[in-house]
Parts: structure tokens; sequence; C-alpha cells
């Protein structure tokens, strides 16, 4: 089995790329498990809002989220192959690693 890791701050970009990988593998005949959805990283960062001058201090929070998604996907070097072929956008990241099964 391939483990596929993919995470992304753009939630709508992330499912579309997943579909992606999905539907390779079914039109391959490989086995799929996933798209799993992964607990939500929130990055949050208050700052001091300026110019606050002698009174109150002002704060604003920015904040960012990273969705991840675990895919599991049959080892075939023929999907593989078309895998690898899939352009993946510049707001996505991606990771593949070959896991035992049990």
């Amino acid at each position: 089995m391939v483990k596929i890791k993919v995470w992304s701050t753009d939630v709508n970009r992330l499912n579309e790329f997943i579909l992606k990988i999905v539907d390779v593998a079914k039109r391959s005949g490989v086995k799929v498990k996933g798209p799993i959805p992964l607990p939500t990283k929130r990055l949050v960062v208050p700052t001091l809002k300026l110019p606050h001058g002698e009174g109150r201090k002002k704060w604003e929070h920015w904040e960012m989220r990273v969705h991840k998604r675990v895919i599991y996907v049959a080892a075939d070097e023929r999907v593989m192959r078309q895998l690898i072929r899939i352009r993946v956008p510049p707001e996505i990241w991606m990771e593949a690693e070959i896991v035992r099964q049990r």
C-alpha cells in the first residue's frame, strides 16, 4: 500500500486534487481507502492594531487553517506512474510513503 498525505490551506482546491487522485486509482481498478480527513490545524497570530494611541490596546487576530487528508492506494506500478503525472497546484503539499500491510 502507498500512503498519500496531502495538506493545504485552501480546502476547496484540496478536495478537487483528492478527487483527481481517487479517480485515477478507481479507473485503474486498484483498491483505494480514503480520503480520510485528519484534524485541521489552526495557527492564530494576535497582533497589535496600530495606531492605538494613549487609550486601550486593540488586537487583531489572524488565523490560518491547514486541512489534511490521507489516502491509501494499492501499490501498483501503472497507477503510481499515472499519479506522478498529476499536476500538483502550488498551494498543495503532498507526501507519498510505501507502508506494509498487516
